[in-house]
């Protein structure tokens, strides 16, 4: 067995010389430290990779991660909740606040301010939102009457004015699955808009058959999952009938000790097939706030030494 060794900081420490620092610590640092090395053969592999998250992710800062993965072109499918596309829409034109998670909730519910943990959201934002999807839905309703959520994303992607990963992931090709989509402001507009339009659909079971075939494309396939809910289980259960993921990362908060599938670990998803047997797999139980980032900077900075080691190579 290795032995634990103790962290040394310098001044010029890269983000990856630290996290593998703590991948020869303990607790779940040493996961950290797992889960970087997982992903970094996923990509060496070319294992097509199923980015999974909740909504408060969108809402937080790793945002502008997801953004900058879609395009450095390291994602092949996304599956998120409604939530998701409430913030990414918002935030495209609006920003959110920073808040505390002690406020006065009467007293912000009063002024017209919503709270998601210590993240403020003025009730403009959601107008903004109203406004935005009648356009579209009404621009759209004219081209095509039924759509899969996919479909629908890809074309809201399009229309969307600024930093968006909805609108980063229509152009380059990734598809957005939100198989429950109508959980959500934006979901609520789509029900609004098929009261006045009968015959205006969205198909939730075709997209799942799309998603499942998107799955069965690939040699090999890795998941990197934040959270749980609706967004988890489609995003494993999706990989089902490819025989399960072959390499798997999940990052989330809750205890496994419940039963529950947003809580459950990569261990117990093997147990349903979803994760193979022989799958390279990890749970780190952390906030993603934090973990996420320490997770992508590692993997980037691996990304542009192996890319230096191949220009020198080809040379």
């Amino acid at each position: 067995m290795k032995e634990i060794e103790d962290i040394q900081l310098r001044e010029d420490m890269t983000v990856k010389e630290l996290t593998k620092q703590m991948s020869d610590s303990g607790f779940q640092a040493q996961n950290l430290g797992i889960a970087i090395e997982i992903i970094q053969e996923m990509i060496k592999e070319d294992a097509a990779i199923f980015l999974s998250f909740t909504s408060n992710m969108a809402a937080s800062g790793l945002r502008g991660i997801i953004i900058s993965m879609i395009k450095s072109k390291k994602i092949a499918a996304i599956v998120t909740s409604s939530g998701s596309i409430d913030e990414d829409i918002i935030r495209a034109k609006m920003p959110y606040l920073q808040g505390s998670f002690d406020a006065d909730d009467v007293k912000l519910g009063n002024e017209g301010i919503n709270r998601m943990g210590n993240i403020f959201v003025p009730n403009d934002r959601y107008q903004y939102l109203e406004e935005f999807s009648s356009t579209v839905l009404e621009e759209t309703y004219t081209q095509k009457k039924s759509l899969t959520p996919s479909e629908l994303l890809s074309i809201v992607g399009k229309k969307i004015e600024g930093e968006s990963f909805i609108k980063a992931a229509a152009e380059n090709n990734v598809p957005v699955y939100c198989p429950g989509i109508t959980d959500g402001a934006f979901g609520m507009q789509l029900s609004f808009f098929k009261k006045k339009h009968k015959d205006f659909e969205i198909d939730v079971l075709s997209d799942f058959n799309n998603v499942i075939s998107h799955a069965m494309m690939y040699n090999k396939n890795g998941g990197i999952i934040l959270g749980g809910g609706i967004a988890k289980h489609h995003t494993i259960i999706s990989n089902l009938m490819n025989g399960g993921f072959d390499y798997a990362v999940y990052v989330h908060s809750s205890s496994p000790y419940r039963g529950s599938l947003s809580s459950a670990t990569t261990q117990e998803a093997k147990s349903w097939g979803k994760v193979k047997e022989s799958a390279k797999a990890v749970t780190i139980h952390g906030d993603a706030a934090i973990i996420f980032p320490l997770l992508v900077s590692s993997i980037n900075e691996f990304c542009k030494a192996n890319n230096q080691s191949k220009s020198k190579n080809l040379k």
